[in-house]
């Protein structure tokens, strides 16, 4: 999640913090009004932005030359996210195969001219976003705890993502990637981990009833988990030449732009709180 790109109304951030402070404070407010209201609307929450986070990079990858076909993609995205939580990690698996030959058959049709780095765009998308995307659903799954394990997972990243944002905007002197993002600082990232271990001990002893130590191994792996993949998607930006996935979100850029932190991290909370909660 890339607090550093912005909108215009400069500040020493570079992007129009109360737009973003809004919509930020209106998408946890639906989040967690809909995994304490009822689960299964939660997914459907996550599927409509995930489904819009496919076709802005679908229409991102358009611009570097790959042509990845629509209704395959939003379709097996679906699948997968539906599969993810009415059948668990193998049904997401399987459902991810079938996806991948669906974009592949798909395709053929249009002749073998690029063909092979439209499917390969095409199955890059399908790993990066619906794949990991349902890992947040597997989370929610289990009946005695699902949404504190959801709940638990965006303070990791959202700690993350404010403690960097703050500590660099106040101390921030040493570019941590200057060729990729050259805001981020080594003193964002110092707040970055602070703030991030504190949330995962605070929110796996008071929201899972967990040990201490098993928090700050989630916060430890979270902070990493969620720099990389904001700096990946710089890196697919740069790549590309775009600024924003999209002007979606005021303050914020594009529906993609805010998943980058919480697709990398999804899989990796996930997985800890299986093994450790």
């Amino acid at each position: 999640m890339d607090l550093d790109q912005s909108t215009p109304a400069p500040s020493r951030a570079g992007r129009n913090l109360p737009a973003a402070i809004a919509v930020g404070v209106g998408l946890g407010a639906i989040i967690v009004g809909s995994l304490f209201w009822q689960k299964v609307l939660f997914v459907f929450v996550v599927l409509a932005t995930v489904l819009v986070a496919v076709d802005e990079m679908i229409r991102a990858l358009r611009t570097g030359g790959a042509v990845i076909p629509r209704i395959p993609l939003l379709a097996g995205t679906t699948a997968m996210l539906l599969a993810a939580y009415f059948g668990g990690p193998m049904a997401l698996l399987v459902a991810l195969a079938l996806t991948v030959l669906a974009t592949i058959f798909w395709r053929m049709p249009g002749g073998s001219i690029g063909f092979v780095r439209d499917v390969s765009a095409g199955a890059f998308l399908i790993g990066y976003v619906p794949m990991l995307a349902g890992f947040a659903i597997l989370l929610v799954q289990p009946d005695a705890d699902g949404p504190q394990r959801v709940v638990t997972f965006f303070l990791v990243v959202v700690a993350s993502d404010v403690g960097g944002y703050a500590v660099g905007v106040l101390f921030g002197k040493h570019p941590m990637a200057p060729t990729i993002s050259p805001k981020k600082s080594w003193e964002g990232f110092t707040g970055s981990t602070l703030a991030c271990i504190g949330a995962g001990i605070g929110s796996v002893v008071w929201l899972l009833d967990g040990d201490w130590w098993a928090g700050a191994i989630v916060g430890a792996v979270a902070v990493v988990t969620a720099t990389l993949g904001d700096l990946g998607e710089s890196m697919i930006k740069r790549d590309l030449g775009i600024k924003d996935m999209s002007n979606l979100l005021p303050g914020h850029g594009g529906v993609m732009d805010r998943l980058d932190s919480l697709l990398a991290t999804a899989p990796a909370v996930w997985l800890l709180l299986h093994l450790l909660v």
